[in-house]
């Protein structure tokens, strides 16, 4: 099974780092994850009018308001199928800063729109659309594009002044041999929102489909891209 990662990108992926490579190229069918462990050089937050973004954005784990240097993390990646059969991957990412925050994101290859869908937070409330791309280094590449709300019969286009786009790259480092990670959001009337830039080890393990933990799958599946 080609992972969706392959999907979205396509001739490129094999323009990718063969550490990233391993990272993106895994799918339910390889019965592996991937768990990074590290250290967050920094986490930052924009201006003291965005915090109330940043605490609303606690109650469903997709954003938080705290910031700091040197702070422990780990990110969880699974690939499993949904209960709508939709190959999917985790992206937990929880912070050991002075209290425990999570970032939560589900990704899938949507067919219907023809690229990557992360839907971020533990209900699968937004749905983003995000274009991947390789860089010079072979890394990997992620922006944000349209986003859609969903909760029960309710469904619109999110309104992108009241949120952000973010940027993500990804790469391997071969001199320091660590996977490196920066992510910037930011809006465009309100500048930066939040974001983080950290270094971080991988470990592979064996995982059968039926046994992913049931602390990274989300509390509620969104069935609409």
């Amino acid at each position: 099974m080609t992972s969706i990662y392959q999907c979205a990108l396509g001739s490129d992926f094999a323009r990718l780092h063969p550490n990233i490579q391993r990272r993106f190229g895994f799918s339910s069918a390889d019965g592996v994850a991937s768990i990074g462990r590290g250290i967050m050089e920094e986490v930052w937050k924009g201006a003291w009018y965005t915090e109330p973004f940043l605490y609303v954005g606690t109650w469903r784990r997709i954003m938080f308001p705290e910031t700091g240097r040197n702070i422990p993390f780990t990110i969880e990646n699974y690939a499993y199928r949904d209960r709508l059969g939709r190959e999917t991957v985790t992206w937990i990412r929880t912070f050991h800063s002075r209290r425990t925050r999570r970032f939560d994101a589900y990704m899938i290859y949507s067919e219907q729109h023809g690229r990557i869908v992360d839907y971020l937070g533990s209900h699968e409330h937004l749905a983003v659309d995000i274009d991947l791309s390789v860089d010079d280094t072979g890394g990997l590449r992620l922006r944000s594009g349209a986003q859609r709300f969903y909760e029960g019969p309710v469904g619109f286009r999110f309104p992108m002044w009241l949120s952000g786009i973010a940027e993500v790259r990804e790469w391997y480092d071969d001199a320091a041999r660590c996977y490196r990670i920066v992510v910037d959001v930011r809006n465009r009337r309100w500048g930066r929102l939040f974001g983080y830039r950290g270094r971080f080890d991988v470990e592979w393990r064996s995982v059968a489909e039926a046994d992913v933990p049931l602390h990274v799958r989300p509390v509620r599946e969104e069935p609409r891209e």
